[in-house]
């Protein structure tokens, strides 16, 4: 029987509860299948560990799981520490540390979930979103001087390499082929960024030569965030720099239903380093510890996980139970306009299982 070792990160705020609820799912599952079993391993980093040992994580954290066969991530986010020293002391740490360059989350309308998009039906929305998430606005290039004085100057540059534009674009034109539709829409800002965006642009194209089956187009940022709204049923793939995948992602989520359902996947291609899995909701403190959370969007990346580590009936049934629970009205959290508890979805899963 295989066993797959597995990191998990509950991090900050609510992670701390969807993180054990994602565990105990997959081992409901693993239980149920009788062909695997999970080995997880608990590691309390975030804002407490913060306060404990100022720092994130320890500095040696990459290679104490390195060795795992994946990630399960929670959320990175404290209301009593600055935000650019959660995410860039515990996230980043492990996606740039592990090369996780490929950001892949999908976003379709699940059924029984009330989407704010009129006359959309889940046919029309069902999208996959492939950030760049290595280097880009998020190269962590810049610095300040003169802090506290009228000539103060603070910079954030963003850095493209030619093998890190490449890379990922490739990476989405081959998601794109391995969909029905074959169709791939490029993110771009090269009207205004004439250097790194316009090198995008260049490579978009030259990848494009070995994907001929593969429709694609290209769409500016600002014009994306209209036609998502206008015209969704248009798009498929998706790819786009760090910060406006950032952006375009969390829009996409909202125009699913809720941040609550949504999944994450950052994903080390060459293998050479585990991928990580994660909800991207964030550590919502306001509910922090009253059972209010969403663990469907954890849910949906265990089923992520479950076809990276080359699990894909376990994954197809797993999805299908989500399906089945977000269908239920009375099993909707309150971000889904519900009154259901995290624990009473959870459980619900699980009996489904």
């Amino acid at each position: 029987m295989k066993t797959y070792k597995i990191a998990c990160i509950p991090g900050d705020g609510i992670g701390k509860e969807v993180v054990p609820a994602g565990e105990a799912v997959l081992r409901a599952l693993a239980a149920k299948s009788g062909k695997f079993n999970f080995e997880f391993e608990s590691f309390g980093w975030g804002g407490d560990w913060y306060r404990a040992h100022g720092e994130m994580m320890p500095k040696n954290g990459n290679d104490l799981i390195k060795d795992k066969d994946a990630i399960l991530f929670g959320s990175a986010g404290d209301p009593h520490i600055p935000d650019h020293i959660t995410l860039w002391g515990l996230r980043l740490k492990i996606c740039q540390g592990f090369d996780q360059y490929a950001n892949v989350r999908p976003t379709r309308i699940l059924p029984g979930i009330d989407a704010p998009l009129k006359r959309c039906t889940p046919a029309d929305l069902d999208w996959v979103i492939v950030r760049e998430n290595s280097e880009g606005e998020y190269a962590g290039v810049g610095g300040r001087v003169h802090q506290g004085h009228a000539i103060e100057v603070a910079t954030d540059v963003s850095m493209m390499t030619r093998v890190g534009v490449e890379r990922v674009i490739r990476y989405a034109f081959e998601l794109a082929r391995s969909r029905p539709r074959k169709q791939l829409t490029v993110v771009t800002k090269s009207n205004a960024q004439r250097h790194a965006m316009v090198m995008w642009d260049e490579i978009a194209v030259e990848v494009s030569k070995d994907f001929p089956d593969v429709k694609w187009d290209k769409e500016l940022v600002d014009a994306m965030t209209a036609r998502m709204v206008n015209k969704p049923r248009t798009i498929d793939t998706v790819v786009a720099t760090n910060l406006h995948a950032d952006v375009l992602s969390d829009l996409a989520a909202a125009l699913a239903g809720s941040l609550g359902i949504a999944p994450t996947a950052n994903i080390d291609p060459s293998r050479r380093f585990p991928s990580m899995f994660e909800p991207i909701h964030g550590s919502a403190f306001d509910i922090m510890g009253k059972g209010l959370a969403n663990p469907i969007g954890t849910f949906w990346s265990c089923v992520m996980m479950l076809e990276h580590l080359g699990e894909p009936e376990a994954a197809k049934k797993l999805m299908a139970v989500i399906e089945s629970v977000t269908a239920d009205t009375s099993l909707h959290t309150g971000d889904l306009g519900g009154k259901a508890t995290m624990d009473q979805v959870t459980q619900a899963v699980i009996a489904r299982l």
